[in-house]
Formats: structure tokens, C-alpha cells, sequence
């Protein structure tokens, strides 16, 4: 693994590390504040580090303990101040509608070398076709 990769590697490990802790405020220092967020929940679409932030508050708030996350197939590509990786997440824990169980997700994460840190500039997160939402999740209207 190179330099350029390792340092991705440690700001993909500390972002799942924060949501597992539920820690919005290291989560977001991830982030660059240009950062465009895909979700599967509505708006869909998250720009800027406001709305970002208001997304994970609502999903770390849909869970009564810890996010049980975990990382899969994670590929990296990497550049001198650019890189992108994808990966598998494994999305668990209690939730408070009392629904439990896994749910499989797809990252995908592109990240820039801004003044010497790497920051995610853009995330794409989505279902494998064929998963049922939650209801909870749905996106409506």
C-alpha cells in the first residue's frame, strides 16, 4: 500500500469509526465543505455540510445504541490529491422503530488532498437491487 493509499485508508477508517460511535462532529471533519452527498433516502441529493450533517443526525437518531458498521470489498484508487474508493457497508444495530437486522448498502467515496488532508468531497450511497426498505426509509411523494 502506498503512502497515498494508506492516508485514504485512514480517513475511510475514521469516518466508519465515528458513525459506529455516532460522533457527528469528528464524522463531518471528514468532509469538505463543498461536499455533495447521494443517499437513498429523500431529498436523495445532500450538498453542502449543513444538510450532510442534518442527514447523519437523523440517521444516527434512528438507532437506540451504536451502528454495528462494518467495511467489505473495499477497493482503492489513488492519485497524488485525488482518490476514490468503493466499498460494501454492513449497516446494523437496534433501531428505535424496533425493526433489527443487517442492511447492505454500496459507497462509493471520492476524496481530494486539500491543503495536506484528505477530505470526501463527494459520496454515493445506495441499495443492491432487490433489498426492501424499510418502510421507515422509503422515500415518499
Amino acid at each position: 500500500m502506498t503512502t497515498t493509499e494508506a492516508g485514504v485508508m485512514e480517513l475511510l477508517e475514521g469516518r466508519v469509526d465515528a458513525c459506529r460511535a455516532k460522533d457527528l462532529d469528528r464524522l463531518m471533519s471528514y468532509y469538505s465543505p463543498g461536499i455533495v452527498y447521494f443517499d437513498v433516502v429523500p431529498p436523495l441529493q445532500f450538498a453542502g455540510t449543513d444538510a450532510v450533517r442534518r442527514n447523519f443526525r437523523r440517521w444516527f437518531n434512528e438507532y437506540e445504541g451504536p451502528i454495528l458498521l462494518q467495511t467489505h470489498e473495499l477497493n482503492i484508487a489513488a492519485g497524488d490529491d485525488v482518490a476514490f474508493a468503493s466499498m460494501l457497508h454492513v449497516d446494523d444495530g437496534r433501531r428505535n422503530n424496533g425493526i433489527e437486522g443487517e442492511v447492505w448498502i454500496r459507497s462509493t467515496v471520492c476524496c481530494r488532498r486539500i491543503d495536506g488532508k484528505w477530505l470526501v468531497t463527494h459520496e454515493h450511497v445506495s441499495i443492491p437491487a432487490g433489498w426492501v426498505v424499510p418502510e421507515t426509509d422509503a422515500p415518499t411523494g
